[in-house]
């Protein structure tokens, strides 16, 4: 007997459309045909955050271009060569430096764009969840991906109590969750070798938490975990340099 896919039939109904008949779920992954960042195609991002009633952490990983190391040796690439010879500012403990053109040829600005258009796409993915986790009490715990690879938004057993116990907070200008006023730690490399020979150019790792939330013992350890490989290892490599401290507000 020929099996008949069921794909066409749903691919036009939200997630809470097709779960509705479903009962006792107790773990959920649901993946969405896309990101939601329209990037240039050279463009590497990938973020992870947790939420519960609210953002509780995120991560980025981004980078300017991905390439082979031949490409890079070639001159193809102009953001890897910036800084060389210059002076570099200082920023915090650690083990290396920010060049000076990070912040004067609009580097900084730049994250700062793919860090709000992450937490947006981020808040946006949690809204779209709210009516789903309170029709599946059972649910222990939610992933909502993209095929793309873009990002993940993760909650765990204790974050579905917390969000089921504490309405969301609404952004008033869109349909997303409001992200609260923010601590952003920032580390950047001109360039980063990986395992298998690619080279990121403009490599940058974001770790986002609330300002009212106390940092934990186990951060570096989220940060090198969010990702697979070889952008584990990247986010490993960056980590251990200088820190560059950011604040926003909620928005």
């Amino acid at each position: 007997m020929c099996k008949k896919s069921i794909l066409p039939e749903v691919s036009h109904h939200s997630p809470g459309e097709v779960l509705k008949n479903l009962k006792n779920i107790r773990h959920l992954k649901i993946e969405l045909p896309g990101g939601e960042l329209g990037l240039n195609s050279e463009i590497v991002m990938k973020w992870r955050a947790e939420f519960g009633s609210t953002l509780e952490n995120c991560v980025i990983l981004a980078a300017s271009s991905l390439t082979k190391e031949g490409d890079v040796c070639e001159g193809k690439h102009s953001e890897s060569h910036r800084g060389h010879g210059e002076n570099s500012v200082s920023v915090q403990d650690g083990y290396g430096s920010i060049p000076e053109s990070f912040f004067t040829n609009g580097g900084l600005k730049l994250r700062v764009v793919w860090t709000i258009s992450s937490l947006i796409a981020a808040s946006a993915r949690h809204y779209l969840l709210q009516q789903i986790i309170l029709d599946h009490p059972t649910l222990e715990s939610l992933t909502l991906a993209d095929a793309d690879g873009q990002g993940t938004l993760c909650m765990s057993k204790q974050q579905l109590i917390d969000f089921r116990n504490k309405p969301i907070a609404a952004s008033a200008s869109s349909n997303r969750t409001q992200v609260p006023a923010l601590n952003i730690r920032l580390w950047y490399a001109p360039w980063l070798d990986l395992p298998e020979g690619s080279v990121m150019e403009g490599a940058t790792l974001i770790a986002i938490r609330p300002s009212e939330q106390l940092v934990k013992k186990d951060t570096e350890s989220l940060l090198v975990n969010s990702f697979e490989e070889p952008f584990n290892h990247a986010a490993g490599s960056l980590v251990k340099g200088r820190t560059y401290l950011l604040e926003m507000n909620s928005f």
